[in-house]
């Protein structure tokens, strides 16, 4: 039975993956061979499927199908994060919904609900992956909340602890007034909005110095009126001669009565406004950087609380007045900060301290969940520590911190980033590194396991009971357990060894540990490659990963970030699946909170999408991905490169249609007596296909998938479907064909089809999976699945460089006679004359004959009538030239066009010789390509630089005969 005649990605892919995940294919097949492992970055367990996470899976899944296929003892570890206030919003939100809050269930109860919601809810995206053809070892899929991540959890977070390595602290934080939390660098999002600058006029106070006794001022800046009631100092850079003799003195603090000194710190820029800064370091992260460099100082010392005044509750509201401190007027107590902001405002003005307020844009850091303006905000927290980098108090026996270990395992080559560049990101990172915020006042998490007395003694183990047996503590001290849960990546950066099984002793964990890549986006360098690295070699004394291959991020066709409010965001599964116009439309603006927005979305959405999106199959997206797929840079999606290699699979499909038709059934040669006699054609493909599957295998080694998909396609469709399949009709309806040479064609097509799957079923799973089915029995190649077969390599035996130069010197004449015809508009089915001179053989040493086959070939391809290789003659036919190496192909005049549009066509053809010779010269002269580029590749751009300067000299000489 043939296959279908429409190639139809819907039948074939899902019903490929369950024969697949049911044959327990994704799982490790030990055969002895070395262990190949990738974790999957876990996504979170609220997410689902959008660009980045297919662009990402794609290259895992690639990585994965390619060594798994030479062999290897491979792993994808699969899972999911918690994403702790992702999902406790999620389920709050359906609670919401019942006129409930999460208090009035309690926390014990909140906590079922959310188990019960992942239960039904929490799988959305392992769906979606399978969906993209992804082939981990889903049996083994793992959550950072189960019961062995969270041993793990708790293990970690006891021994940094007693190590010294974790404490709680009073920090300045990124706070959620919304959601009453601290939040993660990650968790906030900039953006550019439009607000005010105000100037403020702080009195300098006469100390009485015997100056002239006049009361002036210091102009300050700021975009925050309100947290002027938490500053403890103005600064001015120390070299600002305007401010050098009032270093040292004070101004009076506008509405509070409190007196605040002038400090001198190179934060400051004194171009920018008057030259002088409100220093408020309970409320600002650079101001905090400041306190810090001065907190020692008598100036900062006098002040209240040592100059680290907090101004706020957990609701970004102006708090009371705390043990009769009276730091805060009472008119401003209790509102909201942008009520308070207008009342400030209002008072400064009318106390003529208000200079001026200007429109001002600045950025505005939001909560990415909640949407609330973030506030730099001081609270009680648990760090671990990554300043640390000496034994503790220089004494010997003290705990060596974790972050410089982590700098050499990089250093070292130990751990390899690919690009290298972005180990350059990294160290940055880490010399410059701050203390690591890892609680969160959320329910839903791992629980901070510490508990305290009565008395706010903390004790720290992995329960209640252990705390007790520790410290010998009575049953009747009552204990209770920290609120607080810890930060998502906590639990993250122990994924590459929690998931096999550490604490505990496992099997996966002797075999996969190190994993061998991690495949991730640059943007979480930070937080998550680098503490897996510190945690790895904290905790298992080894990486965790050789390399980490640092993938860009997937924007529009146009560069820009995808996002809702710009209407520009693609889902990965409509692109599989396909969605018609409404339902694009719908999906598009729902949720946009600006009905203006709204419309201009739609507005776009039908401008691009006219007939909505048709389905392309998870393989077109796949490919997609690979060809895009350039180290480390950004990837600009085109859809219309999605369109391009949806008609590659039907090629293929169609290419496999035709093998099919003349191979099954027939004499193919396997176990005849007569062995099979291939063609040139059959021995140029042979040939060519084991170079391609050489630069395949290269570019899968080195990370660069767009090289690898190039390849393929341009030997399945330009090699073998353009030129081999034709070449084959030439020989397979020749009715005086030999009946060795047809089994060897027929064997031949079948046998590089079936290897061109096997080099392309990384990138495209399911149509070769399909193909690969009906193909494989016919070069007698057993099993199951394409997936556990081997992975093509190189046969350098099957290198035919004779082959390969000749069939070139065939298809350049056959491209050179297609030409004339269009140039001379003659019909494509009008068989034409054509003169073949070898002017080699007037003395050139390198002449030689055409192979036995070019002349069918030509013939055919170019449907010529009968040819022949004439030598030089004086009365040679006038007529339409093209240069071939040292071969004119001759176009008699009468079939030809006019005398001047030759000579215009010739010096045309030579202009674009020259530019490809000057394109390969400068390769060639750059010393990088020479050096680092693989040895076959710049041999092969040698010998076209060769050529194109014979074809250039070939048709300067006709050029001149021309003229």
């Amino acid at each position: 039975m043939p296959l279908d005649k429409i190639y139809d990605p819907s039948r074939i892919e899902s019903r490929w993956y369950r024969v697949w995940e049911n044959a327990g294919y994704f799982a490790p097949a030990n055969s002895g061979a070395p262990p190949y492992c990738i974790m999957i970055p876990p996504p979170n367990v609220t997410g689902s499927l959008h660009m980045g996470h297919a662009f990402q899976d794609l290259i895992m899944d690639a990585l994965i199908r390619y060594h798994r296929m030479n062999g290897r003892h491979t792993l994808w570890q699969p899972g999911t994060d918690h994403a702790g206030i992702a999902t406790q919003m999620v389920v709050e939100r359906t609670i919401n919904a019942e006129g409930k809050t999460r208090h009035d269930y309690g926390r014990e109860k909140f906590i079922d609900k959310v188990w019960q919601w992942k239960a039904e809810s929490g799988g959305t995206i392992a769906r979606q992956l399978r969906h993209m053809g992804a082939s981990a070892d889903w049996e083994n899929e793992r959550f950072t909340m189960d019961e062995g991540l969270s041993e793990a959890v708790n293990r970690v977070f006891v021994q940094l602890y007693e190590e010294g390595l974790i404490y709680r602290g009073k920090r300045l934080v990124n706070w959620d007034p919304v959601l009453h939390t601290a939040l993660s660098d990650l968790e906030v999002l900039s953006t550019q909005e439009r607000g005010h600058l105000w100037h403020i006029r702080y009195p300098l106070v006469d100390t009485g110095g015997g100056g002239d006794g006049e009361k002036r001022h210091l102009i300050v800046a700021t975009t925050r009126p309100e947290t002027l009631l938490g500053d403890s100092a103005v600064a001015v850079h120390p070299h600002d001669e305007r401010y050098l003799d009032l270093i040292g003195r004070q101004v009076e603090l506008p509405l509070t009565g409190r007196r605040i000194p002038i400090i001198a710190d190179e934060y400051v820029d004194p171009q920018f406004g008057s030259g002088c800064v409100k220093i408020t370091p309970a409320h600002d992260f650079n101001d905090y950087q400041v306190w810090r460099r001065h907190r020692h100082s008598a100036a900062l010392r006098e002040q209240p609380h040592g100059g680290l005044i907090n101004i706020f509750t957990d609701d970004a509201a102006i708090r009371e007045n705390c043990n009769e401190d009276e730091l805060l007027p009472p008119a401003y107590i209790g509102l909201a900060r942008e009520q308070a902001r207008k009342r400030i405002v209002a008072d400064l003005e009318a106390q003529g301290l208000l200079a001026g307020c200007d429109n001002h844009t600045l950025m505005i850091p939001r909560g990415d969940r909640s949407g609330a303006v973030v506030e730099p905000y001081l609270t009680d927290q648990w760090y671990v520590d990554l300043t640390r980098t000496t034994l503790a108090d220089g004494r010997p026996g003290g705990k060596v911190g974790i972050t410089d270990p982590a700098v050499e395992l990089v250093r070292s080559g130990r751990i390899r980033f690919v690009p290298d560049n972005w180990s350059k990101t990294y160290f940055q990172w880490l010399e410059n590194v701050e203390d690591w915020c890892i609680s969160r006042q959320i329910w839903w998490g791992h629980r901070i396991p510490a508990w305290y007395d009565d008395h706010g003694n903390v004790y720290v183990g992995r329960d209640e009971a252990a705390v007790r047996e520790k410290h010998s503590l009575p049953q009747g001290c009552a204990l209770r357990q920290d609120e607080d849960v810890l930060d998502t990546w906590f639990s993250s950066a122990l994924w590459p060894f929690s998931t096999l099984g550490w604490p505990r002793e496992s099997e996966r964990l002797a075999v996969f540990y190190p994993t061998s890549v991690l495949v991730t986006g640059f943007d979480i360098i930070f937080f998550w490659v680098a503490r897996m690295i510190m945690m790895g070699g904290k905790f298992m004394g080894d990486v965790p990963f050789h390399q980490v291959y640092i993938h860009g991020l997937v924007r529009d066709a146009h560069g820009n970030k995808m996002s809702k409010s710009k209407g520009n965001v693609l889902d990965p599964l409509d692109l599989i699946d396909g969605i018609d116009l409404e339902s694009l439309v719908k999906k598009r603006t729902g949720g946009l909170m600006r009905p203006q927005d709204a419309a201009a979305v739609e507005k776009q959405t039908r401008r691009d999408f006219p007939e909505g999106i048709p389905a392309f199959g998870a393989d077109a997206l796949r490919f997609t991905f690979a060809a895009l797929a350039s180290t480390g840079r950004d990837i600009n999606f085109d859809l219309g490169r999605t369109v391009g290699y949806r008609n590659f699979c039907n090629k293929i499909w169609n290419a496999a249609r035709f093998v099919l038709m003349n191979t099954e059934g027939e004499d193919c040669g396997d176990g005849n007596e007569v062995a099979p006699s291939p063609s040139l054609a059959d021995r140029w493909i042979t040939s060519t296909l084991q170079r391609s599957a050489q630069a395949v295998n290269h570019a899968m080694e080195n990370y660069r998938f767009d090289h690898a998909a190039q390849e393929l396609y341009e030997l399945l469709w330009n090699h073998y479907c353009d030129w081999y399949v034709e070449l084959c009709k030439v020989v397979l309806n020749d009715h005086e064909t030999p009946a060795a040479r047809l089994r060897g064609t027929r064997r031949t097509l079948a046998e590089v089809m079936e290897t061109m799957l096997r080099l392309l079923h990384p990138i495209m799973p399911f149509l070769t999976e399909e193909i690969w089915q009906r193909i494989a029995p016919l070069v007698g190649r057993g099993g199951d699945s394409i997936m556990i077969q081997p992975y093509p390599r190189p046969q350098r035996d099957k290198i035919d460089p004779s082959a390969e130069e000749e069939m070139q010197r065939i298809m350049a004449i056959v491209l050179a006679i297609r030409k004339l015809r269009g140039e001379c508009n003659i019909p494509p089915a009008k068989r034409i004359p054509i003169v073949l001179v070898d002017v080699s053989r007037s003395g050139a040493p390198d002449g030689r004959p055409l192979p036995e086959e070019a002349p069918i070939y030509i013939q055919s391809l170019a449907r010529t009538e009968p040819i022949h290789l004439h030598p030089p003659q004086p009365d040679q036919p006038p007529g339409a030239v093209a240069v071939v190496g040292e071969l004119q192909v001759i176009l008699p005049r009468e079939a030809a066009a006019d005398r001047e549009g030759e000579v215009a066509r010739l010096r045309r053809e030579l202009q674009v010789l020259q530019q490809g010779i000057a394109r390969s010269e400068g390769k060639l002269a750059n010393a990088d390509f020479v050096s680092k580029a693989p040895d076959f590749v710049v041999a092969k751009e040698r010998t076209r630089l060769d050529d194109l300067r014979a074809r250039r000299g070939a048709l300067e000489r006709r050029l001149g005969e021309a003229d």
